[in-house]
């Protein structure tokens, strides 16, 4: 999928994956796309409910060995 900006949390836990997400996408406009890579298995509940609660898209997310590769849309 195509995105606009990239950020690999893999090894951060709980709540640094959310947070640089939250970061990242604030220096995003709207409509673009971050594609964030996460190890933190709590991600999997953490990043659907921080799209849903700020308003942002979770577009996809899929497994990719030990990794979850997230494509968000920033509102």
């Amino acid at each position: 999928m195509e995105h606009d900006d990239e950020y690999d949390a893999s090894g951060l836990i709980c709540p640094m994956p959310v947070l640089k997400a939250r970061k990242r996408l604030m220096a995003l406009r709207p409509g673009q796309v971050l594609r964030l890579i996460a190890t933190d298995p709590v991600a999997v509940i953490d990043l659907p409910h921080f799209c849903a609660q700020s308003g942002h898209e979770l577009l996809s997310m899929h497994e990719d060995g030990n990794a979850q590769i997230y494509f968000i849309r920033k509102h």
